[in-house]
């Protein structure tokens, strides 16, 4: 058989479109080094489940890349949110979050959101560290603008005002069926962005605990805020209605949010990281547990009033009432007497489930409050505004302060877990409401056409049925 030479001028261009194109496959083969040991995992239940790890800029990195086209999406979101209620462009609140916020921000979480705008970069997706700070203050945004407009005269929209979202509690000892921590959460926002909030993020830091937590697509908190660490630490947070505070030398919530997560070993550590550079904004009850000793905490963080109750047999409840009194006169205009608000028909049908429940609150009871539709005030099983599963599109009243220009609001995730599914960083979670009711956009918008300016963006958010999720420790 004859000897084919290389020197043959066809085999040998044919040797180097051969090793051109190894080489090709071999350098788009091989994954950014920063991807290293994260992963995404397949939907699951309404559910995305990213897992991070490293230093600060390689979680970023990742977080920004396995979610670049939610980021893109949920980018667009607060874009259209942040500037129609609050009367502002998107270049606001990226000078904001440039000349004020971040001169505050700790190297750690600057590279972290750094990273996040890289990772979505090298992913196709176009923005900045600007556009991922001003998205990460979305919730302290409004804060910031009533005091902005006040110290420049300007009126502000009636849609400038303190959110008021979700319903929580969390309970041990007699209260609980083995003693141990229940806590559970859910998150009430507008469904054009609450149906966008069911990422499920573990995270794995070089520095601090190993974490799992839900969350929106681009912060590095929660937002929502309900996480667990594996030094025992349990989170949870509703909002204070109706408070009114800022100061612009303060450390950002989220930052302090994220921090109080991934460093806390007590719930000493918690409530210390939280008020360091307290800026008021996003003012919480954080209901705190710690596994370890089976203590629990309601930390009331105001701007000016901070209040810490703490307990070993009981329970804490939120929805969106503030506590203290002193807190109430000084930095709120709440409406205290008022059963017919919803933050106080839910306070007291919270009362109602914690003591007809003593002795038997489980992960499983937990999930049923979640979705409970009675209604205090009007003494009738019927989901609207009052209710622990929030459905204000649901509600007959026409005076409620998420009508417009507010947009509709109802409960849109939900979170529980206990301090066995704790030490294994595990929590249950529904996407969509409880009570298995679906929110359909085309007929809501039909009903409705003030809220025409969402139409491109509100999506339908289905109801999913209980799942199981655990941190790849």
């Amino acid at each position: 058989m004859p000897r084919v030479s290389i020197k043959t001028p066809a085999v040998f261009a044919l040797l180097l479109l051969l090793c051109a194109a190894l080489s090709l496959v071999s350098r788009e083969a091989q994954p950014d080094p920063r991807l290293k040991n994260s992963y995404r995992r397949p939907e699951k239940s309404g559910w995305t489940f990213v897992h991070l790890e490293g230093t600060p800029a390689e979680v970023g990195f990742q977080h920004g890349y396995l979610l670049a086209p939610e980021i893109r999406d949920g980018l667009k979101v607060m874009q259209l949110e942040l500037t129609h209620d609050n009367n502002k462009s998107w270049g606001f609140f990226r000078h904001a979050g440039q000349e004020m916020l971040w001169p505050h921000i700790e190297q750690e979480y600057r590279d972290e959101l750094k990273g996040i705008a890289d990772g979505a970069n090298a992913h196709g997706v176009k923005l900045d560290v600007w556009d991922i700070v001003a998205m990460n203050a979305d919730m302290e945004w409004g804060y910031y603008v009533h005091e902005y407009d006040r110290q420049n005269l300007i009126q502000s929209p009636p849609s400038v005002t303190a959110p008021d979202h979700c319903s929580a509690f969390v309970a041990t000892g007699s209260y609980t069926k083995d003693g141990r921590v229940v806590i559970g959460h859910n998150n009430w926002t507008q469904y054009l962005d609450g149906e966008r909030w069911t990422i499920l993020f573990d995270i794995a830091p070089a520095k601090g605990y190993h974490f799992i937590m839900d969350g929106y697509p681009g912060l590095i908190h929660s937002g929502d805020d309900f996480g667990i660490n594996t030094a025992g630490m349990m989170v949870t947070e509703t909002t204070i209605s109706n408070f009114h505070g800022w100061d612009s030398n303060g450390i950002a919530e989220f930052v302090r949010a994220r921090k109080a997560l991934q460093y806390s070993a007590s719930i000493d550590d918690f409530a210390c990281i939280m008020k360091d550079g307290n800026n008021g904004g996003y003012a919480n009850n954080w209901l705190v547990a710690d596994r370890k000793t089976n203590e629990i905490a309601d930390l009331e963080l105001g701007l000016k009033n901070v209040n810490l109750q703490r307990t070993k047999d009981g329970y804490f409840t939120g929805s969106n009432f503030p506590v203290n009194e002193k807190l109430v006169r000084e930095e709120t205009n709440f409406p205290v007497n008022d059963l017919s608000n919803s933050a106080n028909a839910r306070r007291v049908r919270w009362e109602q489930l914690m003591k007809e429940n003593r002795g038997q609150i489980d992960v499983a009871a937990g999930e049923r409050f979640l979705a409970d539709h009675y209604d205090t005030y009007d003494n009738k099983t019927e989901p609207d505004e009052r209710t622990l599963c929030g459905h204000v599109d649901l509600s007959a009243r026409g005076d409620l302060p998420w009508q417009p220009p507010y947009g509709i609001a109802g409960a849109v995730i939900n979170k529980v877990s206990d301090s066995a599914m704790a030490e294994k960083l595990t929590l249950a979670a529904a996407a969509g409401h409880a009570c298995g009711i679906h929110f359909k956009a085309a007929e809501h918008l039909k009903k409705h056409p003030e809220f025409a300016w969402q139409k491109e963006q509100l999506h339908d958010m289905n109801s999913h049925s209980w799942a199981t999720f655990s941190a790849g420790m």
